[in-house]
């Protein structure tokens, strides 16, 4: 089997490249082979020219507060490519696996959502994920769409890297309290991605819409706590304590792009439709701080 890995060189793509392996040959060709979500008419005819049997979508455009100021260009990469090669897996009967994003809710209540549950994004970001899922569905191809919330990984920059630095160099931290959601690791979104693949292409009847995250939840004061606790507990000198961590609300640091406040999602459907279920969003998050820290430092 050919499988197109698209984003290889991102967090969640760089995982994919070890867990896609097993299942045939990776194709991961960059952006000046013509695997560039800006420019649309190239990426489709090299997804034609390559002639894959399953098409991984793990690039977007995510700078969410960029976006507010361009929108186009995050509809091209969000929306158009992805419609786009929507289009080329339908011509060639390859299965679609795409990610998406919490941000197509307009965070209100406090339950997690499921699948069937209305959107109403908040921001450019959020509407042009949406019209990407939109496009997949109206196109008649075999696809999943795996939504899912707040992405860590060892590789690139994240949350949890962040939170250690400024501990290290800052007097004070404040943090966000009242944004919920699960921080989930991409190592296990790409296992799970791979089990839902391999058994779609077994059976294309499972095809459709599935969230996908850590179990769990938290806010992001409550992830920061974590993240200081783990990196105490790996020698790292903090100036912040974890329980000196201050709470702050949402209204207290705007941002261009709103961001949802209740950002749980129900990942049921997931777990009783691919055998699977959600390790909680501490055992990633610990994982990712001890790669982190334990062997390169920060």
């Amino acid at each position: 089997m050919k499988i197109l890995l698209l984003g290889a060189s991102g967090q969640l793509g760089w995982e994919l490249q070890r867990a896609l392996a097993p299942l045939g040959e990776v194709l991961a060709p960059g952006r000046a082979q013509g695997a560039d979500l800006a420019e649309p008419e190239r990426l489709e005819a090299l997804a034609r020219a390559l002639a894959p049997d399953a098409i991984v979508n793990a690039a977007a455009y995510t700078a969410v507060d960029k976006a507010e100021s361009e929108p186009a260009l995050a509809r091209l990469v969000n929306t158009e490519s992805v419609a786009r090669l929507a289009r080329v897996a339908r011509e060639r009967q390859a299965l679609l696996l795409h990610y998406s994003t919490d941000y197509v809710f307009d965070g209100s209540g406090d339950r997690p959502r499921d699948e069937s549950a209305a959107t109403g994004p908040l921001s450019v970001y959020g509407q042009t994920k949406l019209e990407g899922e939109q496009a997949i569905q109206a196109s008649g191809c075999t696809h999943l769409i795996l939504r899912t919330s707040w992405v860590h990984a060892a590789r690139g920059g994240n949350f949890a890297k962040t939170m250690v630095k400024l501990a290290r160099e800052r007097e004070q931290l404040r943090v966000i309290a009242d944004q919920i959601g699960a921080p989930t690791g991409a190592e296990l979104l790409a296992d799970l991605s791979v089990q839902a693949l391999r058994a779609t292409l077994a059976d294309p009847g499972r095809q459709g819409l599935y969230h996908a995250t850590a179990g769990g939840e938290t806010s992001w004061h409550g992830y920061a706590r974590l993240v200081l606790e783990q990196a105490q507990a790996l020698g790292q000198v903090l100036k912040v304590r974890p329980q000196d961590v201050e709470a702050i609300p949402t209204t207290a640091y705007p941002t261009p792009a709103r961001r949802p406040l209740n950002s749980r999602l129900d990942c049921r459907k997931l777990c009783a439709q691919f055998g699977l279920r959600q390790p909680p969003w501490q055992d990633g998050v610990r994982r990712m701080l001890d790669e982190v820290l334990g062997e390169r430092g920060l």
